[in-house]
């Protein structure tokens, strides 16, 4: 008996041409979920999104969160999803969205659906708007075409954090066979616990963001012109209501590129953080408009580029920390001379991932308040910021280099729908005084310090020759003893948050929390500068950022510049060994 007659399909065919290689990676391992959920392509099999391992994850995540919450059925929960779309399978964002929604339902608890494509942030905003206990968006962001993923709040409104994905994941495996009906999503149209919250938010949402609003006479008379992407995803309806709610006039949107479209047919990555060869596009439809700002969202909306055009007439692309720290500085500068926000300069704290660049911390070092850094990614941020919230402060701002920036308390993860509008209030008011965002930042590092930063990866396939990268690096000069220098770069400080040792603290323990599935050590070095070597979580990839950050008064960035292409040039050849360890660079 078939449910879902083209899986099935797929299936049959692969057993009557006997194909066991096949079989064996359609079938042999069930997708793993951690922290961030599921994310794999759609397709047939255990190892992919279907229908039949939605239901699956489903099970086992209502089962977990009956545990957790005596309420359950009285608060529920909110699913929403992203345009994602898998022809030969079947699969789409809406319809795991339909088959989660009848799994919780058929146990009776209440289910907020969208009833349309929305950006991620919406989600987290709806579990702490309304209280629920856990949240769910269907979305594989900027990943491939034929992926899909399945990431899950808490009732905090930020993403889980261990032990709840270890929890989530025992529960899909106690309750694999699906329950009656669990194929029938037509069920839940019928139901009085189905709720659409989609009208309700996109009011409130709106209502919200322009709490961050405070120059809404410039943006109605600005004649700075931007140009928006959403590269075939959900973000073009969503930025325009944004800048309309802050009184600016709409951003000319790419045609090609603005209504979803799950093929992403004009992108080889529908990634921006891939650079330039995302905004061909914006950069053409920007010539021919006038515009000299864009701003490119991912495909769920969560993160955010940014270009702009420079007096030579060159396009200069932000990276994440250069944005970051503009965001931050503007951020800062706004809560100061307009905030009605009584609390004292002490209670009020900026956060960034721990590969990010420290800048908020220069920023903060001289403005009086406090800074605080993570771990890698905003399921961290987003918790610690509620931590804090929870505790009377304010947390006014959080990013990660990866173009993720959480600009409104509203929502605690990273939002590229606010952090759109923000940044174009921010060029706006900007443009008033003859500033262009270029030479407001680099108006920031003057006054705060220089942070240069620069981050790249190897690929590697081999787990055995990553694992034995990072050992030799742990055993540098005989057993247990780190590099003492990187070429002529003398090494101050170490810290691994794989083993949990830190030189540079009394007792020798990190103080950020430690895991030993992941590799990640920070090197820090005499002349300024840090590097950190880690492995991505997704892919299989080995990374490394850097950053030479000078005190403030030292303005000769070609010369600090060059240093860091030094630093970085003796990282790879000393630690990384590509030619050793067979590493394939980044390709640009």
């Amino acid at each position: 008996y078939q449910q879902n007659p083209k899986t099935y399909a797929i299936v049959k065919q692969l057993l009557a041409e006997g194909n066991a290689g096949e079989l064996q990676k359609f079938f042999g391992s069930r997708m793993e979920f951690g922290t961030a959920g599921l994310r794999a392509a759609m397709g047939a099999g255990i190892s992919h999104m279907n229908d039949l391992t939605i239901i699956q994850t489903t099970q086992g995540f209502c089962r977990y969160l009956e545990k957790n919450f005596s309420d359950l059925k009285k608060r529920g929960v909110v699913i929403g999803f992203d345009a994602r779309a898998h022809l030969s399978s079947g699969g789409s964002s809406k319809r795991f969205a339909r088959l989660a929604a009848n799994t919780f339902i058929s146990q009776g608890v209440p289910v907020y659906l969208f009833s349309d494509i929305i950006p991620t942030p919406f989600v987290p905003y709806t579990v702490t708007h309304l209280k629920l206990c856990a949240g769910i968006m269907v979305t594989a962001s900027h990943n491939p075409k034929q992926d899909n993923g399945y990431k899950v709040y808490w009732e905090n409104g930020a993403q889980i954090i261990s032990p709840h994905d270890k929890g989530i994941s025992q529960a899909i495996e106690e309750n694999q066979e699906p329950w009656p009906q669990a194929w029938d999503d037509r069920l839940i149209d019928s139901s009085p616990l189905l709720h659409d919250p989609y009208a309700m938010v996109n009011k409130e949402y709106f209502k919200d963001i322009q709490k961050q609003c405070f120059y809404r006479n410039i943006n109605k008379e600005t004649n700075l012109k931007f140009v928006h992407t959403s590269v075939h995803g959900v973000g073009h309806k969503f930025v325009q209501l944004a800048f309309k709610a802050f009184d600016l006039s709409p951003p000319f949107a790419v045609p090609e590129q603005k209504d979803p479209d799950p093929d992403f047919p004009t992108v080889k990555y529908p990634n921006p953080e891939e650079g330039k060869g995302v905004l061909t596009l914006s950069f053409a439809l920007a010539e021919k408009d006038g515009a000299r700002i864009i701003l490119a969202n991912d495909p769920d909306a969560d993160r955010l580029a940014v270009a702009e055009k420079q007096e030579s007439g060159e396009w200069k692309v932000f990276s994440g920390n250069e944005l970051g720290a503009l965001l931050g500085w503007w951020i800062f500068t706004c809560w100061k001379n307009n905030s009605r926000d009584t609390r004292a300069i002490k209670d009020v704290y900026m956060l960034s991932s721990t590969v990010s660049s420290k800048i908020l911390r220069a920023i903060a070092l001289k403005e009086g308040f406090h800074f605080e850094e993570t771990l890698t990614g905003f399921k961290w941020m987003g918790n610690r910021a509620k931590q804090l919230m929870d505790q009377g402060k304010a947390v006014l701002f959080a990013f990660e280099e990866a173009i993720g920036y959480m600009c409104c308390p509203a929502v605690l993860d990273k939002d590229g729908v606010s952090a759109a509008v923000i940044t174009a209030e921010m060029a706006s008011f900007l443009a008033t005084r003859n500033l262009s965002l270029s030479q407001q930042l680099k108006a920031v590092y003057d006054e705060y310090g220089f942070h240069i930063t620069k981050a790249s990866y190897f690929i590697c396939h081999d787990p055995k020759v990553i694992q034995q990268l990072f050992d030799n690096l742990r055993n540098f000069d005989g057993k247990n003893t780190y590099p003492k220098s990187c070429g002529r770069f003398k090494v101050s400080g170490i810290r691994d948050l794989t083993t949990g040792y830190d030189s540079s603290q009394p007792d020798q323990k990190a103080i950020l929390p430690t895991s030993k599935s992941s590799q990640m050590i920070t090197f820090t070095f005499a002349n300024g500068g840090v590097a950190t070597m880690r492995t991505s979580g997704t892919e299989p990839k080995i990374k490394y950022y850097s950053e030479l950050c000078a005190p403030p008064g030292n303005s000769d960035v070609e010369q600090l510049k060059k240093e860091l292409d030094e630093l970085v040039n003796a990282l790879e050849k000393h630690f990384f060994q590509p030619e050793k360890n067979k590493l394939q660079r980044k390709t640009e």
